[in-house]
């Protein structure tokens, strides 16, 4: 049966890191007109949650996983994310739970046409900003995370002409001198393999749907979710 035009939209919402915790939910319902945009969705949920985020800051969205543009036009049964900031032969991405064990993600791309294997590792530390911290927690938007981190597995490939990358990150608690990340690039010469090592890193934290919780002994902060909002209150409100 043909769906009538003046039926309502239905999506799916779902709440990550922050914003699940100031809408006490992880994802809910809603019904939206015909042709209803991304950034009307949005502006319903600030609605319905007027604490969600501070007026200053622009909500990023993903549909079916991808990141949307604003204007993208919402189909019945749409799964909408909405993203607070940010910071795949053998599984050369992997998203997981358990430790991380550097040994084996580098056992990845050892090659013997490779001179160099460049492995950072991404340490829970026992201060930040001068505040001591007891321990980490991550939480993923699972899906659309490893897609990220393929995309950007398959940039660095391309632009670095290398094909060994393999990236490694926890979620959950994340105990104090434990490993959260680990990135490892080998190429034939070491120059590429520290430059991509490192761009690798530097677009995982900008990009990747993975938030960090620090918990210290007074309370907690949500890392680039909280400081994005404190920096954005700074800057004129957008008139569009």
């Amino acid at each position: 049966m043909q769906r009538t035009t003046d039926q309502r939209v239905k999506v799916s919402v779902r709440l990550f890191a922050l914003y699940r915790e100031r809408a006490g939910l992880g994802e809910l319902s809603l019904e939206l007109d015909p042709g209803a945009t991304v950034s009307q969705l949005i502006g319903e949920v600030r609605r319905i949650y007027p604490n969600l985020a501070p007026p200053t800051v622009d909500i990023v969205a993903a549909v079916n996983a991808e990141y949307a543009a604003p204007d993208l036009v919402l189909s019945d049964g749409d799964d909408v994310a909405l993203i607070p900031p940010v910071s795949g032969g053998e599984d050369m991405v992997e998203i997981t739970r358990q430790p991380l064990l550097p040994e084996a993600v580098t056992a990845k791309v050892r090659r013997e046409t490779n001179g160099a294997v460049v492995t950072f590792l991404g340490i829970t530390r026992l201060y930040a900003e001068g505040r001591k911290v007891v321990s980490l927690e991550y939480e993923a938007y699972e899906e659309m995370a490893l897609r990220e981190l393929e995309k950007v597995r398959g940039e660095i490939q391309a632009e670095w002409n290398i094909e060994d990358v393999a990236i490694a990150h926890r979620i959950g608690p994340v105990a104090i001198g434990e490993i959260s990340l680990v990135v490892v690039v080998a190429s034939p010469h070491r120059f590429e393999a520290f430059q991509a090592c490192h761009e690798t890193v530097d677009r995982l934290k900008e990009r990747a749907p993975i938030w960090k919780k620090e918990f210290f002994e007074d309370g907690y902060h949500w890392v680039a979710c909280e400081d994005h909002e404190h920096s954005s209150a700074h800057e004129a409100p957008r008139t569009s």
